[in-house]
């Protein structure tokens, strides 16, 4: 079965099973089976024909993507650092850098923006470079959270119009707002994050 037939079969399937489908997209696609925006197109047009459920909804995308999350970033930890060179050999030292001076931030920002801001990337590099797991689960599923929520209102609110809005990524500026106000409350609130980007790397 070639790639756009699984694509096309996940897209006709899924949204037939409610939130388990949302959830199975999320995890299929933040694991090892890359399905740019199926997800999110899921979320919006769920959200769209049953508008109190759409919290619902982004709650099992940002599970199922968390659920994803956490198998890379096990498998980046017990794996080392030769397993990202393989798989992302030239953004290794710049996202290490970042990683290690900001390490709940390198969670939280990338996981709240949108497509195509690459993100496994940054999921492997946390699994890696030592991400401590409870700033890395926090600052995914906040991440995460915040997006589909976005995606689902905007379903809520302009219905199949919003499929286009989402595809052309004409929110990421809402989305990216979202990220820096999160980041500001994870700065202010949550203490794991001053500990880990003021202790030295080794």
């Amino acid at each position: 079965m070639h790639w756009a037939q699984v694509t096309t079969w996940v897209k006709a399937t899924l949204p037939a099973l409610g939130g388990a489908g949302v959830f199975l997209s999320a995890f299929l696609d933040s694991s090892f089976v890359p399905l740019p925006l199926v997800t999110d197109l899921i979320v919006v047009d769920l959200s769209s024909r049953n508008p109190l459920r759409m919290p619902y909804y982004a709650a099992m995308a940002a599970i199922g993507s968390l659920a994803g999350c956490i198998w890379i970033y096990a498998l980046a930890r017990k794996g080392g650092q030769a397993y990202y060179r393989n798989k992302q050999q030239q953004p290794s030292r710049r996202i290490r850098m970042w990683v290690q001076k900001y390490p709940f931030t390198s969670v939280l920002l990338p996981a709240v923006a949108p497509f195509p801001v690459p993100f496994k990337p940054f999921v492997i590099a946390q699994g890696v470079f030592q991400v401590p797991f409870v700033p890395f689960v926090v600052g995914t599923f906040v991440g995460r959270g915040a997006l589909f929520f976005v995606e689902g209102f905007l379903g809520v609110r302009y219905g199949a119009a919003a499929r286009e809005f989402v595809v052309h990524q004409k929110f990421a500026s809402v989305a990216m707002l979202v990220a820096l106000i999160a980041i500001f409350v994870a700065i202010r609130w949550f203490p794991v994050h001053r500990r880990n980007e003021q202790s030295p790397t080794v």
